[in-house]
């Protein structure tokens, strides 16, 4: 057992915490909105359509798209099933070993996110960047960066 102390936060540290937190909520949410209108994907669809967009042939192994993404298999394999039935991905054997599946980025697919595609990055500019300073933006790249590398830690 440790001799050392647990510290909690102070009360300006815990305010800071659920300003942070409330605003990064509420930055989702206002662009989830957008993605949704402008183009009728989740944030969900649109991080699997990015993903399958930047990988090789427009296709990955099911379990490289649930790390590259950061989501349980599980609920990928839910999300996967849904975006399926929509026609924007494909599920196939793979080639080079029959035990797994790789997920196809479908052509609706690929053309829905290139529609999606410039709104959204109009939104973030209009979002996020038009919001800060250029030094707020190297300041919340630094934040984000340390936060990172600490749970990297654990």
């Amino acid at each position: 057992m440790t001799t050392r102390q647990r510290r909690f936060p102070t009360r300006e540290e815990l305010r800071i915490w659920r300003d942070y937190t409330e605003t990064g909520e509420a930055v989702r949410a206002a662009m989830s909105a957008r993605l949704q209108q402008a183009s009728g994907l989740s944030p969900g669809d649109y991080a699997v359509l990015l993903a399958l967009s930047e990988a090789t042939g427009n296709r990955m192994r099911s379990s490289e798209l649930a790390a590259t993404i950061g989501w349980e298999r599980s609920r990928l394999s839910h999300h996967l099933g849904r975006m399926e039935k929509r026609g924007l991905i494909r599920r196939e054997e793979c080639l080079t070993d029959n035990r797994g599946a790789e997920v196809v980025l479908a052509p609706p697919g690929l053309e829905l996110f290139q529609g999606a595609n410039r709104p959204h990055l109009r939104d973030i500019r209009e979002i996020f960047v038009d919001a800060l300073t250029p030094e707020q933006i190297v300041a919340a790249g630094e934040i984000s960066a340390a936060l990172r590398a600490h749970l990297a830690k654990e």
